[in-house]
């Protein structure tokens, strides 16, 4: 009897926990989405011009996002491009080159540097990434490069870590069978290891991308926050959170300016949507 009570509450409890997070899930959602709304339902202004005009200025009408659209892609996929092979260079060599006692010891740095805040990356990139920039391409080093620089720096802890695990989740008699027949290691970690862990590998590349996408302060204190289209990787710009950040402060609640800043929240959450529903996608070809 008393073991059915015991279960009873369990089952109460953990249905109460999940309802709970299913209705700030949702809350968040309908908030969110209703704020971020607002701007083209009250204000009438066009989407067409949200996502393709390059002018930004609220307070006059412009609401063109366009130039944070493209840095915040730019930004992100180029840090990716970026840190995917670093990564995954690390983790092969840590998850099967390196001798235990290195593979302890680089491990548990790299988590380390997983949990280090993001204004710390920024100072460094402050400090060594901008004069570095600045002295071999010119101009002030404030750039969309330098941000991509300081966003790969950030993620390369994050998506190494996860393929250490992702490679480290592939049971050792694949190696082992393959080593059998006359495979070398070198053979074995390209055709069987990383074969099998490519699904784990995806997600976690997608994993620091949504990192980068949704990163904030690092990238505001480096790229230069212009409101423009850029042209190059030199340009500065801005991306949709450092205007975010830096906007929503400065705004009236319930004004246009205010409105569209909501309008960019909303951008973000639904691109974390996007990342979330990639590696789902990802994780349900893994199962097939």
């Amino acid at each position: 009897m008393r073991q059915k009570r015991e279960e009873l509450w369990g089952k109460t409890l953990t249905g109460l926990a999940i309802g709970l997070v299913c209705f700030l899930v949702l809350a968040i959602l309908i908030f969110v989405g209703a704020k971020g709304l607002t701007m083209f339902i009250q204000d009438k202004m066009s989407l067409r011009e949200f996502f393709f005009a390059g002018h930004w200025d609220p307070a006059h009408q412009e609401v063109g996002a366009l130039g944070m659209l493209v840095t915040s892609f730019l930004v992100t996929l180029t840090a990716a491009v970026i840190a995917s092979p670093l990564a995954l260079v690390l983790a092969i060599y840590v998850s099967e080159l390196a001798s235990g006692k290195i593979a302890k010891f680089i491990q548990p740095l790299i988590e380390i540097l997983v949990g280090v805040p993001s204004v710390v990356y920024g100072l460094l990139g402050l400090e060594i990434i901008v004069p570095l920039v600045r002295t071999t391409f010119g101009g002030t080093g404030f750039s969309i490069l330098t941000g991509v620089l300081v966003l790969t720096l950030m993620i390369l802890p994050t998506v190494t870590s996860l393929m250490i695990d992702a490679l480290k989740a592939v049971p050792k008699h694949y190696r082992q069978a393959s080593l059998a027949l006359g495979a070398t290691q070198v053979q074995t970690i390209n055709k069987i290891v990383l074969k099998a862990a490519k699904p784990a590998l995806l997600t976690a590349v997608i994993f620091g991308m949504t990192r980068a996408f949704g990163e904030a302060l690092a990238v505001q204190m480096v790229i230069g926050n212009v409101l423009q289209v850029p042209n190059s990787l030199l340009s500065q710009g801005s991306t949709l959170t450092s205007t975010l950040t830096m906007g929503i402060g400065n705004t009236i609640f319930g004004t246009l300016p205010n409105n569209a800043l909501w309008s960019l929240a909303l951008i973000l959450l639904l691109m974390s949507l996007i990342f979330n529903l990639l590696i789902r996608l990802v994780s349900k070809g893994a199962k097939k």
